[in-house]
């Protein structure tokens, strides 16, 4: 599978874990991932938690903005690279109180496209995988062959 990393991302996931994955560099529309072809349709923005706060506090009507681009994708996810439990107990550096910090992530999942936490850097790095290889399968499913080829091998 051929996934799309934005040219802007800054910590770029590299998915070693996967050889069967090439990366190629691209200036997407909205988010850090996608697939070729597939700009417009799918994407996923990646934030570390540190990130993810900054968005929720000091950047919020930029995060909103890229939010709603995204919201207009037939698929899209802001993937955090860490813990809710962490969010929700107030563990990262800002003075955000964490119930706001919660509720802000509560609406905007609601409001623009989910926002799901990863655990860590890998577990981020493989809801990332995820997520496009599932895209890719259900829209070959859906339009038949002329997506096939955009849809991984299944998992043996």
């Amino acid at each position: 599978m051929i996934v799309l990393v934005d040219n802007r991302e800054q910590v770029p996931f590299r998915f070693t874990r996967w050889p069967d994955i090439i990366t190629q560099p691209a200036t997407l529309y909205a988010g850090d991932y996608s697939l070729p072809g597939l700009e417009g349709a799918v994407a996923l923005e990646r934030k570390s938690l540190a990130d993810l706060v900054t968005c929720l506090a000091a950047e919020r009507e930029r995060f909103e903005h890229e939010l709603s681009r995204l919201s207009g994708m037939d698929f899209a996810a802001v993937l955090v690279e860490g813990d809710f439990r962490d969010l929700a107990a107030g563990r990262y550096r800002s003075q955000l109180n964490p119930r706001a910090a919660v509720a802000s992530v509560a609406a905007f999942s609601v409001r623009y496209v989910p926002i799901l936490f990863g655990g860590d850097r890998d577990g981020a790095e493989l809801m990332c995988v995820e997520l496009l290889s599932k895209y890719a399968r259900e829209l070959a499913k859906r339009y038949g062959a002329a997506c096939a080829a955009l849809a991984p091998p299944a998992a043996g």
